[in-house]
This record gives C-alpha cells, sequence and structure tokens, in this order.
C-alpha cells in the first residue's frame, strides 16, 4: 500500500504508528522553523480522512455493519471514543499514505460520483494537512442507506432517551 520506512519522535526506533514529516536541521544558524521532528501519528491521518470523507454529500456514514453496530454500542458508554475513525483504515510511511474507506452511501445520487468525490476531498485534506502524498484510496460501499430506514446509531440513541 504506501511505502512501509517509518521513523519515530524518538529517533528511529520504527514505530509502526509514526510518520516523520519533517526532519529537521540544528544549531543556531538552522532557520528556527526547521530545528527538531515533526512525526504525524497514523490515527491523525485516520481522522482527517474521516471528516473529508463526512463532507462529502452523498456519504451517510462511514464503516461497514459491524463496525456501525460496534460504534453505536461504545458511543452509548461514557468515556467511549468518537465515530471519526470508524471505517477508516491508513497506512502512512515517511512521504506517502493510502487509504481504505468503508462507506454507506444515501440512496440516490451515482455512487461513482461519491467515490470520485470522497476521493478527492480525502486526497486535498491529506495532502494540505501533512504534506504527506496519497497514493491510493480504496472504498468499499458497504451498504446504500434509504429514506425510511432509521440508523443503528438513532435507534440506540432513541432507546436511550426512553429509559
Amino acid at each position: 500500500m504506501a511505502e512501509q520506512t517509518r521513523t519515530s519522535a524518538s529517533g528511529g526506533s520504527g514505530r509502526k504508528d509514526e510518520a516523520t514529516l519533517q526532519s529537521g536541521e540544528t544549531g543556531p544558524d538552522a532557520p528556527p522553523g526547521s530545528r527538531g521532528k515533526t512525526t504525524l501519528s497514523d490515527s491523525v491521518v485516520a481522522k482527517i480522512v474521516g471528516t473529508a470523507a463526512r463532507e462529502v454529500p452523498g456519504i451517510h456514514t462511514l464503516g461497514g455493519g459491524l463496525a456501525r453496530t460496534m460504534g453505536a454500542v461504545r458511543d452509548r458508554v461514557p468515556g467511549g471514543r468518537g465515530q471519526v475513525t470508524r471505517g477508516v483504515n491508513v497506512e502512512v510511511g515517511e512521504r506517502q499514505t493510502a487509504v481504505d474507506l468503508d462507506i454507506v452511501v444515501e440512496y440516490g445520487p451515482p455512487i461513482t460520483e461519491i467515490a470520485a468525490d470522497t476521493r478527492e476531498n480525502v486526497i486535498a485534506a491529506v495532502e494540505r494537512m501533512t504534506g504527506l502524498e496519497v497514493v491510493e484510496v480504496n472504498i468499499a460501499v458497504d451498504d446504500i442507506h434509504l429514506p425510511d430506514e432509521e440508523d443503528e446509531e438513532e435507534e440506540g440513541q432513541a432507546r436511550g432517551r426512553v429509559r
């Protein structure tokens, strides 16, 4: 998928969840903006991807059926993680990243257009915010949301209010 060589902030320990964006210079003669290293965690890229994908019209939600069900349960647990990265998988290398997305689309708009718009928005957001090259965005359409269907998440929230 993406380039696999990664460097951590601790000086090259080979952690698999961080990428070095900028390897800085040292010393008083180096420009202040370049002194030190900038590292980026995979979870940061995943959050950017999840947010950018959700901005696209025609995307109902992210994640496959099981991920959405587990996410609905997790969202009801106090202190549970948010759903921003549900359905998002990224591999981050030193200069490149690859993205896999599981999406649920709204009924009506052409799925190929939704997928193309999603790729464009994700690539633009990741490249603009991180400077990483996005080598691919693979999209799996797991479901289509019909207008008369109630979401599992909405259903779970409604059950929580009924108590």
